[in-house]
């Protein structure tokens, strides 16, 4: 879900940079610039007691909105922890915001991470990469494990598997029936992959970028300028279109989308230089959403303002006025 999708300044239809992803009940926002909070409300999502942050880098037009959004947790009477990763130096910057943040109503926890490093989680883990951008700067890879394979009922039937034991076998595990061991690849077909989502934050063009993101469903990366400013590009350690979607094609993924526009660019002048190199780009806005089924159901999708705030018609009285 892209809740900004500006580059260094905001627009009138583009906020700077902050992307949520959401994995069942879990909601992991990705950097936090000026007016994240304010977007989350906007959408369809709400203000959610968020519980991880993901910092890209500390330049302002990723992390500004943090102080506003810690504070305004903490004006609601906040509770429940929250942990904030970023790479080296996060706690520093922190620190000098205290003033700014005074006392909050819960706790916050603050992890540092380098290149190389992984959080392991339920089903899935984060990776993170080295990215170009001058600064100390993170990647993140979302990576979910393999799954089991479809159980086969006629299988578990003729082994006389009762209904009771069977998520067992799903899980992995061995059973035993009437006395003989039932193995779990005796009723599953093979393993099937998990999905996988690479977010570099700002970054110019890397062979590491496309490691990261071999094969991945979707690449979210910087597309700041067009091809004509490429100079411009590699002075700020940026990338174009066009090596954006160098970068997509040779990674081998489903799909790039592509944010963090200069504000002198619309949207579609950037898709269509990406289109032609890797057609599976696209610009998506704000409160656009790419929906990533599993692999088997199809690849991924873009959905249009799927994540806008859609209010109801207010209704009409055929009272006296």
């Amino acid at each position: 879900m892209f809740l900004g999708t500006s580059g260094s300044m905001p627009t009138a239809t583009r906020a700077p940079a902050a992307l949520l992803i959401r994995r069942g009940g879990e909601r992991l926002l990705f950097d936090c610039a000026e007016g994240t909070q304010r977007q989350l409300l906007r959408s369809s999502v709400g203000l959610v007691d968020l519980q991880e942050i993901f910092l890209t880098h500390f330049h302002a037009d990723h992390m500004l909105g943090l102080p506003g959004m810690l504070k305004t947790f903490a004006l609601r009477g906040r509770e429940l922890p929250l942990t904030v990763y970023g790479p080296r130096g996060l706690v520093e910057l922190v620190g000098s915001l205290r003033r700014v943040l005074g006392k909050l109503s819960y706790e916050v926890e603050l992890v540092e991470l380098t290149p190389g490093d992984t959080v392991e989680r339920d089903g899935y883990r984060l990776a993170t990469f080295g990215v170009r951008h001058g600064v100390s700067a993170l990647g993140w890879s979302l990576i979910e494990r393999l799954r089991p394979g479809r159980f086969d009922v006629e299988a578990a039937d003729a082994r006389g598997v009762p209904p009771t034991l069977r998520g067992r076998l799903q899980r992995g595990e061995q059973i035993s029936v009437d006395g003989r061991t039932v193995a779990p690849d005796e009723v599953l077909g093979a393993s099937r992959a998990g999905r996988k989502l690479v977010v570099t934050g700002d970054t110019a063009p890397s062979d590491e970028v496309v490691e990261a993101a071999w094969e991945a469903d979707v690449l979210v990366t910087e597309a700041t300028f067009a091809d004509e400013d490429r100079e411009r590009a590699a002075e700020t350690l940026h990338q174009t279109a066009t090596q954006a979607a160098e970068v997509g094609r040779q990674a081998g993924v489903a799909m790039l989308a592509l944010t963090h526009l200069s504000n002198r660019y619309f949207g579609p002048e950037i898709a269509k230089e990406a289109q032609a190199i890797f057609p599976a780009s696209v610009v998506p806005r704000d409160f656009d959403v790419i929906e990533v089924p599993f692999p088997e159901r199809g690849g991924p999708q873009l959905v249009k303002g799927g994540a806008a705030h859609r209010r109801e018609a207010d209704p009409v009285s055929s009272a006296a006025q």
